[in-house]
């Protein structure tokens, strides 16, 4: 067996990544134009005062992306204890962002917003906001791939490759979620 050599070409993958960011962008537009659709065509929105959870949680989620943009220096730099510990700090952000999701949701169940009821408005923010939480979840796949190559005697190329494709994709479900939240504050 020949030994074949590692020859790592990361733009078709990075294209892959980037088809998945504007495919879910388009998912997310759509979602966002129905809702305007459905909430002219009865004339109200959700009527909601959304719970607290969801502007702490955008919080956590900006500063998720700041110690990931410190982790990414921080690789670049090849001081790899340093984007270890960042990215450490960047998974448990992104746990409590979507801990903060499920209070947010127990807090409008409390008040007896459910997800099956009788105004769709309401639905709809336990479909975005679930829907932007599988994304996360991704995020975070990504984010611990990027940790555990930086653990592994990956080659550079690979590991900044890890990061950058991490850095792209959680950066987007950042502005996702305060596309998201805004849109829910002003269309109530």
């Amino acid at each position: 067996m020949k030994n074949i050599p590692d020859t790592f070409d990361p733009k078709p993958r990075k294209f892959i990544v980037w088809l998945f960011v504007v495919s879910s962008t388009i998912m997310f537009g759509g979602f966002t134009s129905y809702y305007l659709v459905f909430a002219a065509s009865k004339g109200k929105g959700h009527g909601l005062v959304l719970p607290d959870a969801f502007i702490y949680s955008s919080l956590v989620i900006i500063a998720s992306s700041i110690t990931l943009i410190l982790a990414s220096r921080a690789l670049r730099k090849l001081n790899f204890s340093l984007q270890r510990n960042l990215l450490w700090v960047t998974v448990i952000l992104a746990i409590t962002f979507g801990f903060m999701q499920f209070n947010a949701w127990g807090s409008m169940v409390k008040t007896g917003a459910t997800l099956v009821g009788n105004n769709a408005a309401i639905s709809f923010i336990y479909i975005v906001s679930g829907m932007h939480l599988l994304h996360i979840i991704a995020g975070v796949a990504l984010i611990i791939s990027t940790l555990i190559g930086s653990y592994r005697n990956i080659p550079l190329a690979k590991s900044q490759y890890r990061m950058e494709i991490a850095s792209i994709f959680w950066h987007f479900i950042d502005i996702l979620w305060i596309y998201l939240y805004v849109f829910l504050l002003l269309n109530r």
